[in-house]
């Protein structure tokens, strides 16, 4: 199985991009669906700071395969492509 991602979220709204992923031939087109993984944390003083995360897909495109293997490899190659939220970029 071979997986292509096209991403176009980019800092400082890394997590505002459209998501299009191949599989061998066939294009899924998932639109705005990734969540970070990451977090923008404050201390005591109201100090904040970002930590990235893996991203997460909130939605599949409608006919999207349901087998668990073919999702996981497609949150893998996500993962490995787009640099990891949160970036920081809404503080």
């Amino acid at each position: 199985m071979d997986i292509k991602i096209e991403y176009d979220g980019e800092w400082p709204c890394l997590c505002m991009g459209h998501l299009i992923v191949w599989i061998d031939d066939v294009r899924w087109d998932f639109g705005d669906c990734l969540s970070s993984g990451g977090a923008v944390l404050r201390d005591e003083e109201w100090n904040m700071w970002a930590e990235e995360g893996p991203w997460l897909i909130t939605d599949w495109p409608e006919g999207f395969p349901e087998d668990e293997h073919i999702r996981l490899n497609v949150i893998e190659a996500v993962n490995s492509k787009i640099p990891w939220g949160c970036c920081g970029g809404c503080i």
